[in-house]
């Protein structure tokens, strides 16, 4: 039996979706887990709004303004990578938020706290109040920000990012849990496909998601969806988010091809996943994990420099994705891919060996167990004291 009514406190940063789904996903597993009182909060926009607004403003231009050779993020994620995780610019960093992380400890003490964003601020007040801190990994690729000698404990998505961390950064190796990346427990529910929806007068035909949000040039998106209808004798489903100029353009371009179907936002991802022979995505941790989840292989367009392009190649590494830098290349490895089931098969039995079961699950019981004993052994010594 779990420690009763602990409080978790669970902290992220909003540069991109990724960070605060991996929050969402805790939250849920540790409500299932009859844990009420759990709090998720985005630290720099609590504690450096100004900052905040502005850096979450340039990692978002930083996307486009590296298709014109100005690649500022992938710059500063490659000059920072390999730096001393103790060393002056990390305890710069680590700063960020430190006045605000104490107020927070000291309002609401909670029992645990859980790091989606690499702030090792937390893990140095964690120390001083006694407080146990991991953090959740939530890329394929290890960056020193992640790495701060009191943190408890990692979770991470695989055996290779765990032999980095105690090889190359002295981390003891029961502090280091393989779990994967947390993302929707709907992934895990096999649900049967909504998509695509076969015509009985037409024979069955492979099923090509793509991400069309992920595309920074809108032509990019119609030269590749003309090569699959040219060449992939495939269905096309086109997810377009909340990009409703994208969605307008598109249904206008292919309002005559039954083969093309354009969605806005969608809910229902994990059903289009499964019924999907293909995705084409960018190189994100949250994604990539969805695709590994669902068994789906995976096709990368034009990674950005910083951890997407280092998950992009950890993927291709492993044979798990294929990078392509031109729309028709990537349009022809596609239908390359579609004409080959046995690869398709192979993919999907790598994705499956990723898999160590529901990844949130898995960090949320570990982290009530780490509660349990910490309680059990605080009572064993208060008991051993009044003897």
């Amino acid at each position: 039996m779990y420690i009763r009514h602990p409080r978790i406190l669970i902290l992220t940063a909003g540069y991109g979706e990724g960070h605060l789904q991996v929050s969402r996903a805790l939250e849920h597993s540790f409500r299932a887990n009859y844990v009420k009182d759990v709090e998720i909060i985005d630290l720099m926009k609590e504690a450096h709004p100004i900052i905040n607004s502005v850096s979450s403003k340039l990692y978002q231009m930083s996307t486009f303004s590296s298709q014109f050779g100005f690649d500022y993020y992938g710059w500063s994620y490659y000059a920072t990578r390999d730096n001393n995780p103790v060393g002056s610019v990390n305890r710069y960093l680590n700063a960020l938020g430190k006045r605000k992380i104490q107020e927070m400890i000291e309002d609401s003490r909670p029992d645990a706290i859980i790091n989606t964003f690499p702030f090792g601020a937390v893990t140095e007040m964690g120390r001083d109040f006694s407080i146990p801190t991991s953090t959740v990994i939530t890329d394929y690729t290890l960056h020193s920000r992640w790495i701060h000698p009191d943190t408890d404990k990692y979770y991470v998505a695989t055996e290779d990012l765990k032999d980095q961390l105690i090889r190359y950064q002295g981390a003891a190796p029961e502090s280091v849990s393989v779990t994967g990346i947390p993302v929707r427990s709907t992934f895990y529910e096999g649900s049967i496909a909504s998509f695509p929806i076969q015509m009985e007068s037409r024979p069955i035909k492979n099923s090509v998601l793509i991400m069309a949000a992920s595309f920074t040039i809108f032509h990019h998106i119609v030269e590749l969806v003309r090569t699959l209808l040219e060449k992939g004798n495939c269905e096309i489903a086109l997810v377009c988010g909340r990009h409703e100029k994208m969605i307008l353009k598109l249904s206008s371009l292919f309002t005559d091809q039954p083969d093309v179907r354009i969605f806005g936002y969608v809910e229902h991802m994990p059903e289009l996943m499964a019924g999907s022979s293909c995705i084409v995505t960018k190189a994100g941790g949250i994604t990539l994990t969805e695709a590994v989840v669902s068994g789906l292989p995976v096709f990368i367009y034009k990674p950005f420099g910083g951890q997407e392009r280092e998950n992009a190649l950890y993927f291709t590494n492993n044979g798990l994705a294929e990078i392509a830098y031109e729309a028709r290349e990537l349009g022809e490895q596609i239908c390359t891919f579609l004409k080959e089931p046995a690869v398709s098969d192979q993919i999907r039995n790598r994705m499956a060996s990723l898999c160590k079961g529901e990844a949130a699950e898995l960090i949320v019981k570990d982290i009530l167990t780490t509660l349990q004993d910490k309680r059990s052994l605080n009572k064993t010594t208060q008991f051993v004291a009044h003897k």
